[in-house]
């Protein structure tokens, strides 16, 4: 289950925030990558692993480096290898949401509502309580109005 943050305040002190998903993958994540990220890459870009650093896209198939996956791709991949971080995930579209909102630990953060339709349980943090949530009004309420 994901933990998602709508105030910068209330990230814990002792967790990193990274604004900037695309360069914190390109120097960090694309090192770490293994079997778990082909079956991400291929939900939310349509792309197939090929190599360590190679994957090939969608359009016409031609072959590229992992650092030309989507911002909203890299941002899902940075939150499965460092789930002890917060990224933001205002890069993200649907697809990417989707699959991040299915990753069993990790931590978000946004000051607006970002929510799949098809979305689970998530840890919403506000001030200093938390709360478990599965229902998208009920989150997507909780986004708009708690404080």
């Amino acid at each position: 289950m994901i933990t998602i943050y709508k105030d910068k305040k209330d990230i814990p002190i002792h967790m990193e925030y990274v604004e900037w998903n695309d360069l914190f993958f390109n120097k960090n994540t694309a090192l770490k990558l293994d079997g778990r990220a082909a079956k991400i890459i291929e939900q939310i870009d349509e792309a197939k692993v090929i190599s360590k650093f190679q994957i090939r896209s969608k359009f016409h198939e031609t072959v590229v480096d992992v650092d030309c996956l989507s911002t909203g791709c890299k941002t899902v991949l940075n939150v499965l290898y460092f789930p002890d971080k917060v990224f933001c995930i205002k890069e993200c579209g649907e697809n990417a949401l989707e699959a991040l909102y299915r990753l069993s630990r990790g931590a978000v953060y946004s000051n607006y509502a970002m929510i799949p339709f098809d979305m689970t349980r998530v840890c919403a943090v506000s001030g200093e309580s938390s709360r478990e949530i599965d229902d998208y009004e009920i989150l997507k309420e909780w986004w708009h109005h708690e404080r």
